[in-house]
């Protein structure tokens, strides 16, 4: 499917994308906000995530089970979410309903009642959420690992926030966050779909159409300085034990994003990666094993996970760090590059063909590099990508001092020191 891309930026700061897809019947609305989690002061740690939840809570002309039942009247898929970086709120509809269902988006994010007791009600439900997450290892392993991985930074904190922060997010307080940041400026209205551009333009422009004291977006990032821990927490009712290793990566801005991508996919991308190779099919270690990259605007962390049972974490570890100092010293092979590549490509061009993934795609790209950045480009720079990029990559980033090591489990034994971690 081919890209047909426009853009309005309106004088209030606010940047309209759409693709239109001829096509299909459907249609996706995005408004995704510059704002995440780590924008909040520490006192107001998951406000962002509250606030996301908080706007489903009522109008000052809907309430709560209006909002729901008008969303199943659409017959589309409502979804919201809170990240580090961004703030969204997605609804996919047929084409005839463009209008209503942006009216009501709309309404939501411009006009939260914010009432008090629908807040104290929310933050019973998110405290629950962040219960469910301590009961969950490998989600309660992420969350203990980042907080020593970004010391004294807000990439280190979690997205919900604590049981202390979000009961103090009461009316004052979330109306005036909502209001400072949750406002045009700092809003882009990201859709794709059978649509036609001018229809999305006049329809924000009817909705968000007005002034904020800084016309600029509101963001504060503070570059964090990625440490390189060693954490072990012990838990005896596990029956598996979790592990990460984790070091320094290319960021979302930086040109290598995409070898990084390739480099993380070639050790544990996929059933054909060297991890899952290892560690599931040739030793039966491990059902859940594989490797990723976060990408952050000012920073990434490439990632190993694996669950096993307690008594293996030691040689889990040991084949992941083998692998890792076998890439800094041999990189990897040619025909393992091309496969990633063509897997890739082939996720790319398959994902064109949802109006979702590319309103997500409209919104990332005009939040990182404040640009479209065409298919034609993006697969020229994949397919750019040389052995020696990805070596070079793996020699920067994998160094012993720069590992990180965390695991959660019955591991009463464990001790891991920093020569086990040598590369």
């Amino acid at each position: 499917m081919r890209e047909n891309i426009q853009i309005t930026r309106l004088e209030n700061g606010l940047t309209i994308l759409t693709d239109r897809m001829p096509d299909v019947r459907s249609v996706t609305l995005g408004f995704f906000f510059r704002k995440g989690s780590r924008h909040e002061p520490n006192e107001l740690n998951g406000i962002s995530h509250f606030i996301e939840h908080a706007v489903f809570k009522g109008t000052k002309k809907r309430s709560a089970l209006q909002i729901a039942i008008e969303t199943d009247r659409l017959g589309g898929n409502l979804d919201a979410f809170t990240m580090h970086e961004e703030t969204g709120f997605a609804i996919k509809v047929v084409d005839r309903q463009i209008a209503n269902a942006f009216e009501l988006l709309a309404d939501m994010l411009s006009n939260p009642r914010f009432d008090e007791q629908e807040l104290k009600r929310e933050q019973r439900v998110i405290i629950e959420e962040i219960k469910m997450t301590e009961d969950s290892p490998e989600d309660f392993l992420g969350e203990i690992f980042n907080e020593k991985l970004f010391p004294n930074h807000p990439l280190g904190l979690s997205i919900a926030g604590t049981p202390k922060t979000v009961r103090t997010f009461n009316h004052e307080t979330t109306q005036k966050f909502h209001a400072r940041y949750f406002s045009p400026n700092n809003l882009i209205v990201a859709a794709a779909g059978n649509l036609e551009h001018a229809q999305i333009v006049e329809l924000t422009e009817k909705s968000f159409n007005f002034k904020t004291k800084n016309q600029k977006p509101k963001t504060k990032d503070q570059k964090p300085k990625i440490a390189a821990p060693i954490v072990i927490k012990k838990n005896r009712n596990l029956e598996q034990a979790h592990l990460i290793i984790a070091a320094p990566f290319a960021s979302a801005k930086s040109e290598r994003r995409y070898a990084a991508d390739i480099l993380a996919n070639a050790l544990g991308g996929g059933t054909s990666s060297r991890l899952w190779q290892k560690v599931r099919e040739q030793k039966g270690l491990a059902y859940s094993v594989g490797a990723s990259a976060a990408m952050y605007q000012d920073c990434g962390v490439f990632q190993i996970y694996a669950g096993t049972s307690p008594k293996q974490t030691e040689e889990v570890l040991d084949i992941s760090i083998a692998e890792l100092r076998r890439v800094v010293k041999n990189g990897i092979k040619s025909e393992e590059l091309e496969l990633i590549k063509e897997q890739t490509i082939a996720s790319i061009l398959l994902g064109l063909e949802d109006s979702s993934v590319r309103a997500g795609t409209l919104a990332r790209l005009e939040m990182v590099h404040g640009r479209q950045i065409s298919l034609e480009e993006t697969i020229e720079k994949i397919e750019a990508v040389t052995l020696e990029e990805i070596q070079d990559l793996a020699r920067e980033f994998f160094q012993t001092e720069k590992i990180a090591f965390g695991a959660l489990g019955n591991l009463n034994n464990l001790k891991i020191r920093r020569e086990r971690l040598e590369i």
